[in-house]
């Protein structure tokens, strides 16, 4: 008998493991899916916040969202039944929201890709204030495709300030619908400077931003992404990252007035 009981356990514990023990009913994400849509949900949160310009408008939000259920293969429907489910469930929302934020600490972590929390702040001339990491990797998988920086220093950047973005693309596609973007903005006290560039093949690139000669420059955000609507691509490379501060009246090499 004894043995027979301890067949049976093990029977229910091998089903239990198989099934993963969910006390999920059918079309409710199961735990272990609605702690990556979290996850990743958690990410463009941030990446709105970050970019609250550009995603000021209710519609290029939610497309952001929804690249967030295509990914999971997803609908909206099934996300919002997801979230009042575990709403009514709490005990089980904040194991898989505990274990969720434990994964992007992970994250954050391993990619050694923290933003310093101030830019050099003096007037020194050609330096380089790229607070991030010098490389990235955009690939499709990524629910978030992009670099985004956001440099406040402790007191205003000179009057008339240039800031050329350099960086190193390799392993790009002839057929990409969307190409790799960079933007670059500076911020003056009621105006904000703006400037883009597309990406279209291998090489190296700058983007060159003159701010106003009469006007400080209280700080200097923007983003390098890629989109990844109806891509077909496998990884494109960028290295050699650097966002250089020239003084106003500093020749900038290969730029020219």
């Amino acid at each position: 008998m004894w043995n027979n009981l301890k067949k049976h356990s093990i029977t229910l514990f091998l089903l239990c493991a198989l099934l993963a023990c969910s006390k999920v009913p059918d079309g409710v994400l199961s735990e272990a899916d609605m702690q990556k849509v979290l996850l990743d949900m958690q990410v463009a949160e941030a990446l709105t916040g970050i970019n609250y310009q550009d995603y000021a408008v209710d519609s290029v939000k939610l497309a952001l969202y929804e690249s967030v259920f295509r990914k999971h293969k997803i609908t909206q429907a099934k996300y919002d039944s997801s979230l009042v489910w575990y709403g009514r469930n709490l005990d089980i929302y904040m194991k898989v929201y505990e274990r969720m934020i434990a994964d992007l600490n992970r994250q954050i972590a391993n990619l050694g890709d923290v933003q310093a929390s101030a830019a050099p702040s003096s007037n020194r001339d050609s330096v380089d204030i790229w607070p991030r990491r010098t490389m990235l990797v955009l690939q499709p998988e990524n629910v978030f495709n992009a670099v985004t920086f956001d440099i406040q220093p402790e007191s205003n950047y000179s009057s008339g300030s240039s800031f050329v973005l350099g960086l190193r693309v390799w392993g790009l596609k002839d057929n990409l619908t969307y190409k790799p973007e960079i933007r670059l903005n500076a911020v003056h006290r009621d105006t904000i400077l703006t400037v883009n560039k597309e990406i279209d093949k291998d090489g190296y690139y700058e983007v060159v931003l003159r701010t106003m000669p009469t006007r400080q420059v209280r700080k200097v955000y923007g983003y390098i992404r890629l989109d990844n609507n109806d891509q077909d691509y496998t990884k494109v490379y960028i290295d050699s990252l650097n966002l250089i501060k020239y003084n106003y009246g500093t020749a900038i090499p290969g730029h020219p007035d």
